[in-house]
């Protein structure tokens, strides 16, 4: 099992009318780049969005560490990711803080 990273576009209506096009990475485990496009595809977020795979990369080393994934079956499937947020964003007068 390898770590794919899955670069996605997509074109949202609610900014600025959908006109230029947006993006997200998904990361994903799979075998091959055919079936990490395929798994991305499933994604919730990418159905909603109805976004389109515009690239992937396999990631096999990163800094000189090897990338090994290792299944955990107490995770059933389930993603992990741990985030560290910069939050330097301006507030809106007109909407609540997402936080």
């Amino acid at each position: 099992m390898k770590l794919y990273l899955v670069h996605c576009g997509y074109y949202d209506q609610e900014t600025l009318d959908g006109v230029y096009e947006s993006h997200v990475n998904l990361f994903v485990a799979a075998e091959s780049f055919e079936e990490a496009r395929a798994k991305a595809k499933q994604h919730p977020l990418f159905r909603e969005k109805r976004m389109h795979v515009d690239g992937l990369q396999q990631l096999d080393a990163i800094d000189g560490f090897r990338v090994d994934l290792k299944e955990d079956r107490a995770l059933d499937g389930r993603s992990h990711v741990l985030t560290d947020r910069y939050r330097g964003l301006a507030k809106s007068p007109d909407k609540p803080s997402l936080h």
